[in-house]
């Protein structure tokens, strides 16, 4: 079965947890991607950024997006998937907590993000089915 760390994008680009939204959004821009890992001083996961947080948790809460930081939008511990996890998994954890991107971790190393789309390619028909369904719910 195909895993994480074959079908994922390698190299992921974080956004540090201190740096504000105009600089994730030109980072997102620069790398033409709709979501960033948030990484902290530490280099560990802090959560992901999606392009919708900045407009929907920053703009139209009306909060300055020079003043907002990443760190300030992370929101726990951040769901992923392990670099040797099956694309059924894979389907598993992303239909389960709603999200449509997951950093791929090895050990406790960002390596990746493996999308929906990435997953959808991997599977079977029916399945991408079910997780397009399931994720327009």
């Amino acid at each position: 079965m195909t895993t994480a760390r074959e079908i994922m994008t390698p190299d992921a680009t974080c956004v540090d947890a201190q740096e504000n939204m105009l600089e994730a959004a030109k980072k997102m821009a620069a790398h033409g991607v709709g979501a960033l890992p948030i990484c902290g001083d530490d280099n560990k996961l802090k959560g992901m950024l999606t392009d919708r947080d900045i407009v929907v948790k920053v703009l139209g809460a009306g909060k300055d997006p020079a003043r907002t930081s990443a760190g300030d939008l992370a929101q726990g511990e951040a769901v992923t998937i392990g670099a040797d996890d099956e694309a059924e998994e894979i389907l598993r954890t992303m239909t389960e907590h709603k999200v449509r991107r997951l950093p791929v971790i090895d050990g406790h190393t960002l390596i990746g993000i493996v999308a929906q789309a990435d997953v959808a390619r991997a599977l079977p028909n029916p399945q991408v089915g079910d997780l397009l369904e399931a994720m327009s719910s």
